[in-house]
């Protein structure tokens, strides 16, 4: 019988629950938020902290890199774009952990409010030029927002309203149906054109609800498809639904979608898996695991593998597809809060990488990254899970 596989780094970075993770494009960086508000990023070449302040008072919703800088998300309901701090030179890379005083600390460059009662992170979708940002909506925690960055510009205005009569009617609004939104994912369908730019592709939001639907929708102005002229919209106007699916008996705890953005798998506290197809008018499966209580979940870059965190810290791999198990992760003694595939990357044409092997790269390509309340980070090399 095969040994269970091991952790091949730990790291001790963080004092309270670590909340979310987030690697960077290239893998150099590993982003790391937690119950008190603390953002470190640790290089993943010497796992030696780059940087680490205190970002926000409550914890971290999310964190995700943007160009040049750092975008944090936290339940103090701010949203902050801070500059991003370059990575250490060779000559400091080797030795043990530096001290947080001692390194240099982000500078903000832009503040937002926003709705974080949700416990649903934001959404983002870079573009040549700028980007769009989605979030649940300042008042109405079961719609969402649109902004644009830099600009913090409302694009769209409560996506996915459930307001039937007038706020200032008597009898009051029609009130939840589906229950506040836990996670949502902003993308564009591919342009019908072949060979046009992405930006012109269909734009399109799914949102995973607190009593377990799932709905995608597009937006289409009025009734044609997302053009130069057709920019903005209030209350939800100008946005249509494709479908609307409800899998899941108990709240959805997490929603993840593919890199391609073909589908999304949702988990929740009961057994079930939910795929949803969202090129497709309408298309979903329910696979049903022995393992119930699920709070995170990661797809690798390629879509055919995903690992889930379960609230007894184990981590489960699967097969997208199928749902077919790949193995188990144990560790963690307490629930798993986030987990991370590390990218996939391509093998360089060119020069090498004087310091790390074309292997070196393709192994840290490999990683998974789990966060716990156990306030730790563990690094797990995976297989490649190819079919021999």
């Amino acid at each position: 019988m095969a040994d269970p596989p091991t952790y091949d780094h730990l790291l001790r970075s963080h004092s309270t629950d670590v909340t979310a993770l987030f690697f960077s494009s290239d893998n150099e960086r590993l982003y790391s938020g937690d119950a008190s508000g603390r953002v470190v990023v640790t290089s993943t070449r010497s796992l030696r902290p780059i940087t680490s302040w205190p970002a926000h008072t409550d914890s971290i919703l999310g964190i995700e890199e943007w160009k040049d800088c750092i975008i944090t998300h936290s339940r103090d309901h701010k949203l902050f774009i801070w500059t991003r701090i370059q990575d250490l030179p060779a000559s400091e890379r080797v030795g043990g952990s530096a001290a947080f005083n001692d390194l240099p600390t982000p500078s903000l460059v832009l503040s937002m409010d926003v709705n974080a009662l949700n416990f649903c992170r934001f959404s983002l979708l870079p573009s040549t030029q700028d980007a769009l940002i989605a979030i649940p909506n300042l008042v109405e925690s079961s719609e969402a927002d649109i902004w644009s960055l830099p600009a913090q510009k409302r694009i769209h205005a409560s996506v996915g309203t459930q307001r039937k009569q007038s706020i200032f009617s008597l009898e009051g609004r029609e009130g939840m149906k589906t229950g506040i939104i836990m996670s949502l994912h902003l993308f564009r369908a591919p342009p019908p054109i072949e060979g046009s730019s992405e930006d012109q592709g269909e734009l399109r939001l799914v949102t995973a609800y607190e009593d377990g639907s799932v709905t995608l929708r597009r937006f289409v102005g009025n009734g044609t498809h997302t053009g130069p002229d057709i920019e903005t919209s209030i209350e939800g106007r100008g946005w249509e639904v494709i479908w609307r699916h409800k899998l899941h008996v108990e709240s959805i705890m997490a929603m993840r979608v593919s890199r391609d953005n073909t589908f999304a798998l949702t988990v929740s506290a009961d057994h079930i898996v939910g795929r949803y197809e969202l090129l497709s008018d309408s298309s979903c499966i329910t696979h049903r695991t022995k393992h119930p209580k699920n709070g995170c979940i990661a797809i690798r870059d390629d879509g055919r593998v995903c690992a889930i965190g379960g609230w007894d810290g184990k981590v489960r791999l699967y097969s997208t597809k199928t749902m077919k198990p790949l193995g188990t992760l144990r560790y963690h003694k307490s629930g798993c809060q986030a987990v991370e595939f590390a990218h996939t990357l391509n093998e360089p044409v060119g020069n090498e990488d004087e310091e790390f092997t074309w292997a070196e790269r393709e192994a840290r390509g490999r990683w998974l990254a789990v966060a716990s309340k156990d306030n730790r980070v563990s690094l797990w090399t995976l297989i490649s899970f190819e079919k021999r």
